[in-house]
């Protein structure tokens, strides 16, 4: 097993309380021996949009002033062969977590599993990252790496090799994780009150020849998409 993969992860509206509707799960993808190529890439677009190295590509950021640069990181995306991107969106209308017997955490992580499930190849060594959201990431980050390696008879960790957070704003790859989930939950609330929002929900669209409304087939390897509902719980 010589080959190493990452994959950076991003959540939006994780969070049990937060009264949100649905939840978004993202993983981008690519060869470790990349990574170098791929920064340097994003680095160059943001140069020729005028834009300082320490710039972060954010959903929330977003702008009419910088559709341009945003159209084109989702250009790069779908035109790099070693980028690839799965989400799972799921709803959390009439979740009953008292009749599985478990609670909001191993719901979560139950989701995670079922995100990033059908990435991962037995031949393949994989190296997870997440950004770091709060104070709770390091005992979440423990706990994703034991469940998703007990879920695939991992014991001696050998597929998956780390689970770790990272700050986002240190990886451009990271970033557009960021990107491609903001705008998956976005489309999936049902906001529209952002033009320039909109029309990269559109390009996404247009280069995935996808509505971003529907579950992939599992196959799909460029942009992939599971949508769950409570009653497959």
């Amino acid at each position: 097993m010589s080959q190493i993969y990452n994959i950076y992860c991003d959540e939006s509206c994780h969070l049990e309380n937060d009264k949100q509707k649905i939840m978004v799960l993202g993983g981008l993808w690519c060869p470790l021996e990349k990574i170098k190529a791929i920064s340097k890439r994003i680095k160059e677009i943001k140069e020729r949009h005028k834009l300082g190295d320490s710039f972060e590509i954010k959903w929330i950021k977003v702008s009419p002033a910088k559709l341009d640069f945003y159209i084109d990181i989702i250009d790069y995306f779908f035109d790099d062969d070693d980028l690839h991107f799965r989400c799972l969106v799921a709803s959390k209308e009439g979740l009953n977590h008292k009749k599985f017997q478990h609670g909001h955490d191993d719901w979560y992580y139950k989701m995670y599993f079922g995100m990033l499930k059908v990435i991962l190849n037995p031949n393949i060594k994989y190296r997870i990252y997440l950004d770091i959201k709060d104070t709770k990431s390091a005992r979440k980050i423990d706990n994703l790496h034991s469940i998703l390696c007990n879920s695939i008879h991992d014991f001696n960790r050998r597929i998956i090799d780390r689970v770790q957070t990272v700050r986002s704003h240190e990886i451009e790859i990271m970033q557009i994780t960021d990107l491609l989930v903001g705008a998956m939950c976005h489309l999936h609330r049902g906001i529209d009150s952002s033009d320039a929002k909109q029309k990269i929900i559109q390009r996404i669209q247009e280069r995935s020849n996808y509505s971003l409304k529907k579950s992939t087939l599992y196959q799909e390897e460029k942009f992939n998409i599971f949508i769950w509902a409570p009653s497959g719980e």
